[in-house]
């Protein structure tokens, strides 16, 4: 059975203007027009509430990514762009994470169509991603581990930057230090919200920072 946190998590994503302009913005997108901003939100949310009653009857895997499945392909694809179309998939990718359940399938078969999809999959298994390390540190809120996939290391590159970042679980923010030698990462469950350079602000400097985007963007 899936925690009472996870519904909690849902019910709050569902609850928040997912398609607002600070949103799009926040993608370094231009904001798409209020009319399929407003459609996209109401569609998610449809896949929320359906995925919440599901959850509070049976938690299966199966169901859970029926219910996912039947969002996604809910929405009209044909009338999105490419960054509409992967804002989208990185909400449900995001929903699947809370949720716990593999949809990256489902996900590239609707962003791509089944022959790219297939075409990837054989990319994968002839050349799979290699994970050398796996950074993790507590969510501060809701405890959840926001993990940093190390894909590739070289030593002599400094650690020069904090990264504030957003829980995809409980949407908190967090400061993340990754340290030194890192040549190519791959995020986890978060979100970049900001980088700060190590060489212009100390630590307790980004910690400001991290409290005032703490208050100022839950107000």
């Amino acid at each position: 059975m899936l925690s009472i946190e996870t519904i909690s998590s849902l019910k709050a994503l569902l609850k928040k203007y997912k398609f607002s302009n600070e949103e799009w913005e926040k993608r370094g997108l231009n904001p798409s027009s209020t009319e399929l901003s407003i459609y996209l939100d109401s569609a998610l949310n449809s896949c929320l509430e359906s995925l919440i009653h599901v959850i509070e009857k049976s938690s299966s895997e199966k169901s859970i990514k029926r219910a996912l499945k039947a969002g996604i392909q809910s929405i009209d694809k044909s009338a999105l762009d490419t960054e509409e179309k992967e804002f989208v998939a990185d909400y449900f990718y995001q929903i699947s994470q809370t949720v716990g359940v593999d949809f990256k399938n489902e996900l590239n078969s609707w962003l791509y169509g089944s022959f790219l999809t297939t075409l990837m999959k054989l990319k994968e298994m002839v050349n799979p991603e290699r994970i050398v390390e796996t950074l993790s540190q507590d969510c501060t809120k809701c405890e959840t581990p926001l993990e940093t996939f190390i894909l590739k290391k070289e030593e002599g590159i400094p650690d020069y930057e904090w990264e504030i970042v957003q829980c995809n679980n409980c949407g908190e923010y967090n400061l993340l230090e990754k340290g030194p030698n890192i040549k190519m990462s791959r995020k986890g469950n978060y979100e970049y919200v900001e980088h700060i350079r190590k060489d212009e602000f100390t630590f307790e400097q980004a910690k400001t920072r991290l409290e005032q985007i703490r208050y100022f963007r839950k107000k």
